[in-house]
């Protein structure tokens, strides 16, 4: 059976865990092939190349568009990269072919670089376009360097590996990301090698610009619909669970078994991402079963997800939520009865780009949950501009997700053991297909609700 694999940045920096725990686990020889890995780069390299994703420390990008010398932050970047390929050398890197390898990329990548900020720093043109046009050759850097590293150790162990590299760094032609990966794998015999893909695809609609730092997920997906595999399989560090184990403790959550790409939507929108959700609906459409593994647990069967699959029993498959979100209520006394006053709200959302993950309408005030990192001053402004009395708070969202959760005295339950702990419900929902319930309580009673919900309703 053919698969497409994805390998997050997390697990590749323990490659020695990767080779013995997804790459050789349990085969040889022929069992070794027919098997895709689409690669991340290295944890840290993409934040050092762009920004960092959770911190926003600023990379080489940053210095790029503020106009500030970038060739010596670049190199800097490279022998990061040439560090790294030292702890992979006892896996059977060959040290100075690797090192030769990323210098050359680097260095390509300088020069495209200098072209892009000489005609940037002219005026002439548009300033944004030039900046997603570095955007996405710095992004390209890091997955090249995992994937050459990958195949080269491969190789050197006697595997027959093929490099996909799908970055376009010395191909000028005007291909769409679904051409290159269509003409990068016509031909090869996926019976008889591995193929090492890297996460990062040029296309003129540019990857970056379409997906931003989801992108290799959307390489995984589109490849899988390119060549149909048998499964789709995306590694990480950790198991799908029912329950942080972080928040209720190991003992106290599980592995989810099965479950279905509408749930796996539901936990992207409060950023518990089983897979980015851009990325899922293309192996959804194609009716594309997606697994998730635990790299470093390799005789698990992981989590299965399934376009159809519905529990045969009515239960929460995973307590989740988030405490970085920020609750914006409008009330004003004409709202009541008139037409059309929401669509002008969601107007101003529109038009600054910012997405609501709950909302809830009475009479008189309509109350939305965003993220709070995109709580912009300009959006505040446009609404107290608009509306009579809009008020800002810190929140939380605690959720009870599953495909069969329509169990009437759910909600009471969920209630009754929220007010148990002492937390007051700011706010509650769910929508008819009830896949998803939705509890907003104080910023500071996130770990309390969810280990609440959990010892309720976690069995």
């Amino acid at each position: 059976m053919l698969t497409v694999e994805k390998i997050g940045g997390t697990s590749m920096t323990a490659f020695a865990d990767v080779l013995d725990n997804i790459i050789f686990h349990s085969r040889s020889g022929q069992d070794l092939y027919n098997r895709i890995f689409v690669v991340s780069a290295y944890a840290n390299v993409t934040n050092w190349l762009l920004e960092n994703k959770k911190t926003g420390a600023p990379g080489v990008y940053h210095r790029i568009t503020q106009q500030q010398e970038f060739r010596q932050a670049l190199q800097e970047v490279a022998t990061k990269l040439q560090e790294l390929n030292k702890n992979y050398e006892p896996l059977g890197l060959n040290l100075a072919v690797a090192d030769a390898f990323i210098q050359q990329r680097i260095d390509q990548a300088q020069t495209y670089l200098e072209s892009l900020t000489n005609v940037l720093a002219s005026g002439y043109v548009n300033s944004t376009n030039i900046l997603q046009a570095a955007r996405e050759i710095l992004a390209s850097i890091g997955e090249a360097h995992s994937a050459f590293n990958s195949v080269n150790i491969l190789q050197n162990r006697g595997v027959n590996a093929t490099l996909v590299d799908l970055s376009g760094f010395e191909d000028a032609r005007a291909l769409t990301i679904d051409e290159r990966i269509k003409q990068a794998f016509a031909g090869i015999d996926f019976a008889n090698t591995i193929c090492i893909a890297t996460g990062y695809t040029k296309g003129t609609e540019g990857i970056m610009r379409e997906f931003d730092r989801g992108y290799s997920e959307v390489t995984f997906s589109k490849i899988a619909v390119a060549v149909q595999p048998g499964e789709a399989i995306i590694h990480k560090e950790y198991h799908l669970c029912s329950a942080d184990p972080n928040l209720v403790g190991l003992e106290h959550c599980r592995p989810v078994g099965f479950t279905n790409y509408d749930v796996a939507d539901q936990l992207a929108d409060v950023g518990m991402e089983a897979i980015h959700p851009k990325a899922s609906k293309p192996l959804e459409i194609n009716a594309i079963n997606l697994r998730i593994k635990n790299t470093f647990e390799p005789e698990h069967p992981g989590t299965l997800i399934t376009r159809d699959f519905v529990s045969n029993r009515k239960h929460i498959e995973v307590i989740t939520g988030t405490d970085k979100v920020v609750l914006i209520d409008i009330h004003d006394p004409l709202m009541v009865g008139t037409a059309g006053f929401d669509l002008h709200l969601m107007q101003v959302f529109f038009d600054l780009g910012v997405s609501y993950i709950f909302k809830a309408t009475s009479a008189n005030s309509i109350t939305l949950l965003i993220w709070e990192k995109d709580l912009l001053p300009e959006l505040v402004a446009a609404l107290e501009t608009k509306y009579e009395q809009v008020t800002i708070e810190d929140a939380a969202l605690v959720c009870l997700i599953g495909s069969n959760i329509d169990e009437p005295g759910l909600l009471a339950r969920a209630a009754g053991a929220l007010a148990e702990a002492g937390i007051n419900i700011r706010s509650a929902g769910f929508a008819l297909r009830k896949v998803n319930i939705q509890f907003i309580v104080g910023r500071e009673e996130y770990q309390p609700a969810i280990v609440a919900l959990n010892a309720a309703l976690g069995h």
